[in-house]
């Protein structure tokens, strides 16, 4: 129940219309609120981190994924890494009304609240 009204109220940030916390390992979806299809498939968005993640370290880029961000005319997509102490790494997944959204204080309203998830 903790779980879910996190997430509920993550829904309450500006433009926000859907959002999941996703295994980032198996896709596996723990919960989620709004809209699923905004807030994206589990097994689709650990697929898309784990890809980024490997191009970036190909590259030479060293650390670990932080966010991942799609933007188009009228979408966000945006993916959190949520780490943990014991177990696979979370991904918090929103998807943003691009009308609604102020880009920067919707991603820093949810990377703040992104641990709240957790707790």
């Amino acid at each position: 129940m903790a779980l879910q009204a996190s997430l509920d109220r993550l829904l309450e940030s500006p433009g926000v219309t859907g959002v999941a916390l996703v295994d980032a390992v198996t896709g596996l979806t723990y919960g989620a609120a709004g809209d699923l299809a905004e807030a994206g498939d589990g097994p689709e968005e650990s697929r898309l981190a784990a890809l980024i993640a490997e191009r970036l370290g190909a590259a030479g880029a060293e650390g670990e994924l932080e966010s991942v961000i799609t933007t188009s005319t009228t979408r966000l997509q945006v993916l959190f890494a949520v780490r943990r102490t014991a177990g696979d790494p979370l991904l918090l997944t929103a998807g943003l009304d691009r009308d609604r959204a102020n880009m920067a204080l919707a991603l820093r309203s949810l990377g703040d609240r992104a641990d709240e998830v957790l707790a």
